[in-house]
C-alpha cells in the first residue's frame, strides 16, 4: 500500500485549508479597513521627557508609575554609558502625545513613586520614521520576495517560487491581521519581528520543494501527483515539526517571560511563525501542485 494510501492527504483536502486561509484573510482585511492599525509613537509622534532622579530608578519602575495615567506602552530609555545596567538617575521617557495637565500629573507621581527629580527638557516631538520606514519596510519584504523567487527558479524551478512567495505573503498578511484584530501596537519592532517571519518561513516550504524535486527524479507512472505530493509532506514532517517545534517554544518563552517591551515583537514572531508551520505542511505543496497544472487525485 502506498504512502498516501495510509496516511491523511494534504492535497485531497486542499479545499479545507485553502478555505481556511481564505476566511482568515478576508476578516484580517476587513479589520485593516473598519479598524486600521494602532500605530506606535514611532509613527505617530509623541511627548518626550528627559528627568534626571536624585536616585537610581529601573525601567519596570518608571513604567508602573506611567501606567496610572494609562502610558505603559511608553519608550523608557536609561542614560547610561554601561548598556548593561539596570538603573540609572537619568532617564528619557518618551508617550504618546499628552496635555500639559496629563503630564503635570505623570510628574507629580514620579514625585511620589520614586523621589525627586531634575527636568532637563520637555518638547513634542515628530515621529522618528513615520512613512519613510513604512516605505523601507515593504520595499525590503517585497525585494526579499524578488530575490527568494530568482533563487529558488534557478535552483528548483519558477512554478516552485511563485508558491513559495503566495505562501509568505499569506503568512505576512495573517500576521498584521492579528495586529489589527486585537489592536495591538505597531512599532518599530514590529518591522523587524515580520523581516524575521519572512526569513524562517520560507525555511520549511524549501525543505518540503527539495524533497518533490527529488521525488520527481525517480516518478513512477503508477504514482500521482497527489500521492507525490503528499509523500513528500509525509517524508519531512518529522524534520519540520522538530524545526519549527523548537523555534516557537522558544518563542512562546519570551512572549511570556520577555516583559512588556519585546511583548508585541515576540507575539508577532509568534503567530509569523505558526502561521509558517501551516502554510509549509498544508498550502505549499497543493499550491506547486496546482500551479504545475495538476489537479488533485491526478
Amino acid at each position: 500500500m502506498r504512502l498516501a494510501d495510509c496516511k491523511f492527504s494534504f492535497v485531497k483536502h486542499y479545499k479545507i485549508f485553502f478555505a481556511i486561509s481564505i476566511i482568515f484573510l478576508l476578516i484580517g482585511l476587513g479589520s485593516m479597513i473598519v479598524k486600521g492599525f494602532n500605530l506606535g509613537i514611532d509613527y505617530t509622534g509623541g511627548s518626550l521627557m528627559d528627568v534626571q532622579f536624585s536616585k537610581p530608578v529601573t525601567v519596570t519602575q518608571v513604567r508602573d508609575t506611567l501606567k496610572k495615567h494609562d502610558l505603559g506602552n511608553a519608550i523608557i530609555q536609561l542614560e547610561s554609558a554601561d548598556a548593561q545596567v539596570s538603573e540609572a538617575t537619568g532617564v528619557l521617557i518618551r508617550t504618546s502625545i499628552i496635555n500639559d495637565e496629563t503630564r503635570r500629573a505623570v510628574m507629580n507621581d514620579l514625585t511620589k513613586d520614586l523621589g525627586e527629580y531634575k527636568v532637563n527638557r520637555v518638547e513634542n516631538v515628530g515621529a522618528t520614521v513615520g512613512g519613510e520606514l513604512i516605505q523601507q519596510a515593504i520595499l525590503a519584504i517585497v525585494i526579499s520576495w524578488i530575490l527568494m523567487i530568482i533563487y529558488i527558479t534557478v535552483r528548483f524551478q519558477f512554478k516552485f517560487a511563485i508558491a513559495a512567495i503566495i505562501a509568505l505573503v499569506i503568512d505576512v498578511l495573517v500576521t498584521v491581521s492579528y495586529f489589527s484584530l486585537l489592536h495591538l501596537e505597531i512599532d518599530s519592532t514590529f518591522v523587524a519581528a515580520l523581516l524575521t517571519v519572512v526569513g524562517y518561513s520560507i525555511n520549511g516550504t524549501i525543505v518540503i520543494f527539495d524533497r518533490i524535486r527529488e521525488n520527481l527524479k525517480m516518478h513512477r507512472r503508477s504514482e500521482t501527483m497527489t500521492d507525490l505530493v503528499d509523500h513528500s509532506i509525509w517524508a519531512t514532517m518529522t524534520r519540520t515539526m522538530y524545526t519549527n517545534g523548537t523555534s516557537i517554544f522558544a518563542v512562546l518563552a519570551i512572549f511570556v517571560f520577555g516583559g512588556e517591551t519585546i511583548h508585541n515583537f515576540s507575539f508577532a514572531m509568534l503567530v509569523g511563525f505558526c502561521s509558517g508551520c501551516y502554510t509549509s505542511i498544508f498550502l505549499s505543496g497543493p499550491l506547486w501542485l496546482f500551479l504545475s497544472g495538476h489537479k488533485a487525485g491526478e
